[in-house]
């Protein structure tokens, strides 16, 4: 992935975020993608975590990690966060009840869920919860890159 920085003129006084300073990502595709933020990721697990970070930053993304639901939740800065990873089980409360808390903080980011645990409750909590993916582990590369994108453009 290369990454190219364009500055195009401006009167902002910042010269960062007025719509015309972009910092661009050439997608292995040929596409431009706005760099407008970050992927938050919410993982538990230490190796989910630098793998999807990984992963993610090959193809152009941002990326926040967070170990834990109250993480993420003391961190806030959730105008930054282009779409949130989530995993379902999470110690100390779980990904639907940390998306229900984001819901009532008035969070519109887009919410993927990720899970080793897939049965039928968890996935229609996850699907009532309002999530745009819901991925189960071990999942494809694509099929995370694919969800984020999807998240990315809405």
């Amino acid at each position: 992935m290369k990454r190219i920085d364009v500055v195009l003129p401006c009167n902002c006084a910042t010269r960062t975020g007025c719509g015309f300073c972009r910092t661009i990502v050439a997608s292995p595709k040929g596409r431009f993608l706005p760099m407008r933020g970050s992927v938050f990721i919410v993982d538990d697990d230490p190796s989910m975590r630098v793998s999807m970070n990984r992963l993610l930053r090959a193809h152009g993304f941002a990326v926040t990690l967070f170990d834990s639901a109250e993480a993420l939740l003391d961190h806030g800065g959730f105008d930054k966060a282009i779409c949130i990873v989530i995993d379902i089980n999470l110690d100390g409360k779980s990904g639907v009840e940390l998306r229900r808390k984001l819901a009532e903080e008035g969070v519109t980011a887009p919410v993927i869920y990720v899970t080793g645990n897939d049965s039928p409750v968890n996935r229609s909590a996850a699907v009532a919860s309002g999530c745009v993916a819901y991925l189960t582990k071990p999942f494809t590369a694509q099929s995370l890159i694919d969800s984020v994108t999807r998240a990315a453009a809405a």
